[in-house]
C-alpha cells in the first residue's frame, strides 16, 4: 500500500479545475489512440515475462549463468537498474546484475574485470539499435571475451530493441535471441516492457508482482480513483513560474537508482519548446535522505524560493536494527535516540525535515510505502509515468519526444 499526501498551499480555481478535467480527457485519448503504449504494459508484458522465464529454463547455457550484464544507457538501463537496486538485498537467490552504461574507461575496465565469460548472459538493450555508447561497449565485450556470436557463443548474447532495427537485423542474421520494445513506448517509459521485464525475469525477480502493481494503479487511475495525481500535476504546472524545480528526497539508500530514473523521466519528458515557441519545463533534482539533507537542505531553506520538495519514505524496512543503549562520555546529548530502531530514526528525520520546510512556506508532498514490495514499486513506477504525462499535457508539449538530445548525437558523429 502507498499513501500519497499533498501539503500544497494553493487553491484550485475554476480555470485550474477545467485544466485538470481537460488533462484527464487528453490522457485517456492518448491511451485509446496509442500515442504511448506504457499505460497497459502492466498486462501487455505478462506474456513477455512468461516467454523470458521459459527461455531461461529451457536454454542450458542461460539456466546455468549466475550473472546478467545489461549493456544499455538512459532509458535502456536506468529502470532495470533501479528495480535491481531495490530488491537485490531481499533476494539472495537471484542472479547478479552488472550494468555497463558509460564509456568511461576506468569504470568499464573495473566492471569487465569482474565478469566470468562462461557464467554470464550479455543483454544488449537499445531501442534504436544503434546507440553509440551501447554498441561500442558491445564491441568491446565481443573483443575482450572472444565471443563467437555467429555460432558457438550465440547463447551468451540476447538483444532487446525495436522490431526491424539494425540491432534486430544483426540478431536475426546470427540466430541470437531477440525481444522487442513496443514501437509506441519510448525508452524512458520502457522499464515495464521487455527492457526491464526480460533481464529481471531471467535474473529471478518477482516481475509478475511488479506488473500487477503497475496494472492495478493504472486501472484505478483511468477509473478516476487516483485523482490526486491529476491535482499534483496541476499544481506543478500552474505554479511553475515561481517553483519550477522539484526536489525528490528518497529516504532509503536502495531508492537512489529509482531517483535517478525519475530525473531522466522528468527532465527528458518535460524540458521542451512549447507550441508558442517558449522554452518550458520542470527541473528534477534527486537526493537521498538523510545523507543529502546535510548538504542540500540549506539551499532549500534559505536559498531561492523556486522549489517544491517531494518526500518518499518507507514505513517498515522489515529489519530489527536498534540504536544500542550506550552512553558515550561527552556525547550524552545523542542518547535520546537510544533503543529506537534505525527505521524510526530515518523516519523521524524525514518528518522533521518535512516539517521544517513547511514552516518556511515551501510546498511539499509525501509518498509513504508501507514496505519495499514489488507491487508497491510497480505502482510507484506507473504513478510517476502518469504524473509526467499529465504535466506534459498541461504544459502543451509532446511528452514523448526528445529533439533536444538529437543535435548532440549529430555533432558527435561529425567529429569522427
Amino acid at each position: 500500500m502507498i499513501e500519497y499526501k499533498n501539503d500544497f498551499i494553493w487553491k484550485a480555481d475554476a480555470d485550474i479545475t477545467q485544466a485538470m478535467e481537460n488533462a484527464f480527457k487528453k490522457i485517456v485519448e492518448e491511451k485509446e489512440n496509442g500515442v504511448s503504449g506504457y499505460f497497459t504494459l502492466g498486462s501487455d508484458s505478462l506474456p513477455v515475462m512468461e516467454d523470458a522465464c521459459s527461455y531461461a529454463a529451457a536454454n542450458p547455457y542461460v539456466k546455468e549463468t549466475d550473472t546478467i550484464v545489461v549493456i544499455g544507457i538512459g532509458g535502456s538501463s536506468l529502470g532495470t537498474k533501479a528495480i535491481d537496486s531495490i530488491f537485490k538485498y531481499q533476494n539472495k537467490n537471484v542472479k547478479k546484475m552488472i550494468f555497463l552504461e558509460n564509456p568511461d574507461e576506468i569504470d568499464l575496465s573495473e566492471k569487465l574485470s569482474k565478469i566470468e565469460r562462461d557464467k554470464t548472459l550479455f543483454v544488449v538493450v537499445s531501442k534504436s539499435g544503434s546507440t553509440i555508447e551501447t554498441i561500442s561497449i558491445f564491441k568491446e565485450i565481443i573483443f575482450k571475451f572472444s565471443l563467437d556470436y555467429a555460432d558457438a557463443d550465440k547463447d551468451h548474447i540476447m538483444v532487446i530493441t525495436d522490431r526491424g532495427s539494425v540491432l534486430d537485423q544483426f540478431a536475426g542474421a546470427y540466430g541470437i535471441k531477440a525481444y522487442h520494445i513496443p514501437a509506441n513506448v519510448g525508452g524512458r517509459f520502457s522499464v515495464l516492457s521487455a527492457v526491464g521485464v526480460v533481464p529481471l525475469s531471467i535474473a529471478g525477480y518477482d516481475v509478475k508482482s511488479i506488473l500487477e502493481g503497475a496494472s492495478a494503479t493504472a486501472e484505478r487511475f483511468f477509473a478516476q480513483k487516483e485523482n490526486h495525481i491529476v491535482k499534483k500535476a496541476a499544481f506543478f504546472t500552474q505554479y511553475r513560474e515561481s517553483a519550477s524545480i522539484n526536489v525528490l528526497f528518497s529516504y532509503a539508500t536502495c531508492l537512489e537508482d529509482f531517483t535517478k530514473w525519475y530525473v531522466q523521466l522528468w527532465g527528458e519528458s518535460l524540458g521542451k519548446i512549447n507550441a508558442c515557441e517558449n522554452h518550458t519545463g520542470l527541473t528534477p533534482i534527486g537526493h537521498i535522505g538523510s545523507v543529502d539533507q546535510h548538504s542540500f537542505l540549506q539551499l532549500i531553506m534559505q536559498g531561492p524560493r523556486d522549489k517544491t520538495v517531494t518526500f518518499i519514505k518507507v514505513y517498515d524496512f522489515e529489519k530489527e536494527m536498534k540504536v544500542p543503549d550506550i552512553t558515550l562520555k561527552f556525547i550524552e546529548k545523542t542518547d535520546y535516540i537510544n533503543g529506537y530502531s534505525f527505521n524510526e530514526l530515518i523516519d523521524g528525520e524525514c518528518e522533521a525535515t518535512k516539517e521544517s520546510i513547511i514552516k518556511q512556506g515551501i510546498n511539499v508532498d509525501s509518498i509513504t510505502l508501507d514496505s519495499l514490495s514489488e507491487k508497491n514499486i510497480g505502482s510507484l513506477i506507473i504513478y510517476y509515468e502518469l504524473l509526467t504525462s499529465l504535466c506534459g499535457i498541461m504544459l502543451h508539449i509532446n511528452t514523448y519526444d526528445q529533439p533536444g538530445v538529437e543535435l548532440g548525437k549529430e555533432i558527435l558523429q561529425k567529429k569522427f
